[in-house]
């Protein structure tokens, strides 16, 4: 992650410090296993307990020479030890530690997402709280549709981030599983019980079967979640730059004391977040296709996944704990400018009960076809003239063989058109009936 959107505790589960610290605290579990089954002396464990230790630089060192970072690793290790080192690493191949390793840091990093996330569903909800009942005007294709309202138009975020985080807790359950069962995944040098040792200890499942590595449609699943993630991002910050416009200005993200929204027109207040969101949602979404392609390896492992996955799983989980933090931020402060709201309601005229009218005369008797038409013709001469589309409905001859005023009137009211919104925010526990 760049320095501008790194989040400390994040950037830090992915250090090379870090990864080597998880290293050896695996190769430290794997003896400990080893030790319980009577293999490793208990002298030597504790030994190994005590003194076994890494330098980065060290290491760094060694790999310039040897090429391979797992080796460097270990001989930085066996540096800080006597002949007890013959004990580390027993038995196991590199990707043993190397996607045990893996799944800790997804495990770690994963919490923390998922709390971000469950702050952005507590958000939501909030929000859907502070605008359930104001009526706004719908849109679809950009244009004026029917009447709807705010709280329902973010409950639909909210039922996505439900449905966001399920995926996210399956992605965390595919994909925090290690292995120590060998160079091919036979347990050939290594009891199964040393992996099952190994990986309770750490929290993690562990790989029903292994080849040389843990397959990697388990981690696709993971970054899939993420990728999911963004595209929840992406939808909230897109409507919220299309309600923030100009022209339709109905909601407005906090503008802090002291911001600028431009470095040459000082009027402006720009929707800043949201635009970031979207940004980033399509980073999230380019390490999805790299992910999947890293699924086909060539027999039990090749490394051609390795190079692509040093960047996918920092950057991933760096952009979506970053984004998600945003996303709170925008949400809890995001203004409702009530005022525009009504406005724009009024502005869109009455034509959006041209559906109503169109199945009360369907009610009436005219099959669809021929209530379709006569609402239609009504409508448009309605937007064309500029006249009220209800005023003349109530007088075209046509409607009025069918309907009365009254029935009209009754009909076409706005609290009957929303009168089910407290249905649809009970499905998502968002309000209960008393």
């Amino acid at each position: 992650m760049i320095e501008r959107y790194s989040i400390p505790e994040m950037s830090e589960i992915w250090t090379i410090e870090s990864r080597y610290s998880r290293w050896l605290q695996i190769e430290l579990l794997a003896v400990e296993a080893r030790a319980r089954s009577g293999s490793v002396p208990e002298e030597d464990l504790e030994l190994i307990r005590k003194n076994a230790s890494f330098d980065v630089e060290r290491a760094n060192e060694i790999e310039k020479i040897v090429r391979h970072d797992v080796i460097a690793f270990l001989t930085s290790v066996s540096e800080s030890l006597g002949s007890e080192s013959r004990h580390i690493h027993y038995g196991m191949t590199s990707s043993d530690i190397l996607d045990t390793c893996l799944a800790t840091q997804i495990k770690d990093s994963g919490a923390l997402i998922m709390n971000e996330l469950d702050a952005l569903g507590e958000a939501l909800r909030g929000l859907v709280g502070r605008t359930r009942g104001i009526i706004c005007i719908g849109r679809s294709h950009g244009m004026f549709a029917e009447p709807t309202t705010l709280g329902l138009k973010f409950a639909g975020f909210y039922s996505e981030y439900l449905r966001v985080r399920k995926r996210l807790e399956e992605g965390l359950r595919s994909a925090c599983v290690g292995k120590l069962s060998g160079a091919v995944g036979t347990y050939a040098h290594l009891d199964p019980s040393v992996e099952e040792y190994v990986c309770s200890r750490l929290g993690i499942g562990i790989e029903n079967v292994a080849t040389q590595v843990v397959a990697r449609d388990r981690h696709s699943d993971f970054i899939y979640a993420l990728a999911a993630l963004g595209g929840l991002l992406e939808r909230l910050g897109t409507e919220v730059r299309h309600l923030q416009r100009s022209e339709v200005g109905e909601v407005e993200e906090s503008f802090g004391k002291g911001q600028k929204g431009s470095s040459a027109m000082p009027h402006k207040r720009n929707p800043i977040i949201s635009e970031r969101l979207c940004g980033l949602a399509r980073m999230l979404r380019g390490y999805l296709i790299p992910s999947l392609e890293n699924t086909v390896l060539w027999h039990e492992r090749d490394i051609s996944h390795s190079s692509a996955e040093r960047f996918i799983f920092p950057d991933a989980c760096g952009i979506s704990l970053y984004a998600l933090r945003k996303a709170v931020t925008m949400v809890s402060g995001l203004r409702v400018l009530r005022e525009a709201v009504a406005a724009n309601i009024d502005s869109a005229g009455d034509r959006f009960y041209s559906q109503t009218i169109m199945l009360a005369l369907i009610d009436a008797g005219l099959t669809r076809e021929e209530a379709y038409k006569l609402v239609q013709d009504v409508a448009m001469r309605a937007m064309e003239s500029g006249r009220r589309f209800l005023d003349m409905v109530k007088t075209d001859p046509s409607v009025g063989a069918y309907l009365s005023a009254f029935q009209i009137n009754r009909r076409c009211a706005l609290e009957y058109h929303l009168r089910n919104e407290d249905n649809t925010l009970n499905r998502l526990g968002l309000i209960h009936d008393d």
